[in-house]
């Protein structure tokens, strides 16, 4: 359980508050306007009214005892710069924040964010990747390897992980199995592969995608 700061409630920091809340964490929110608190009070550990481009507003929540601390603010990207700079200089261990551009992870990283998020772009590259191949269930890019949701090919079905000396052979790995609606991870070299089953493959894109040519 870690204790998380998220600064900003449109959409993505109020998603990000739910799933934050669902995995067991402590988050306070914070957004300068009271009705976009008001979903999430509930469920949140507290929530708070201020402006967070002001030096004093940020000291009073200690900001160094959090984990980490988001800045979620989506419209004025000077906000943004402003609140991740301020926290850093306030002792903020760990800053991630929101951009929608190259140019504005550049200026973030620059003026203390640890990390940056670019939450519009990751999900639309995600859905484009998803609708524009065959037989891709999900997608999730990690770096230079990606995860993708796909069904067996026609020659697996039958044969087992180890027969197929799949790492070997597709230069990926098997995650997990999917089948009817359950989802069990690293599955045994024995696992025999079933037509209605899904497989979460992991690999370099490039190696995926002569998979994918084959489906």
């Amino acid at each position: 359980m870690k204790s998380i700061l998220v600064i900003g409630i449109g959409r993505f920091g109020k998603h990000l508050c739910e799933n934050l809340v669902k995995n067991g964490n402590d988050v306070m929110a914070v957004d300068e306007v009271e009705e976009k608190l008001e979903d999430i009070l509930p469920i949140v550990t507290s929530a708070k009214i201020g402006d967070c481009t002001r030096e004093e507003v940020l000291k009073s929540f200690g900001v160094g005892n959090f984990d980490i601390c988001f800045v979620c603010i989506g419209t004025n990207f000077q906000s943004s710069l402003e609140v991740t700079s301020l926290l850093k200089d306030l002792g903020a261990p760990y800053v991630i924040s929101k951009a929608t551009r190259d140019i504005q992870a550049k200026f973030l990283l620059r003026n203390g964010a640890d990390e940056v998020v670019y939450p519009d772009r990751d999900i639309a590259k995600r859905i484009a990747v998803k609708v524009s191949a065959n037989h891709v269930y999900d997608y999730l890019e990690l770096g230079e390897y990606s995860i993708y949701e796909i069904q067996p090919l026609e020659e697996w079905i039958g044969k087992s992980i180890k027969e197929l000396n799949f790492r070997v052979e597709y230069n990926a790995n098997i995650l997990g199995i999917k089948e009817n609606g359950k989802s069990s991870l690293l599955p045994d070299a024995e696992h025999i592969f079933k037509k209605d089953e899904h497989l979460m493959v992991i690999g370099k894109k490039e190696d995926i995608e002569r998979i994918l040519k084959r489906l």
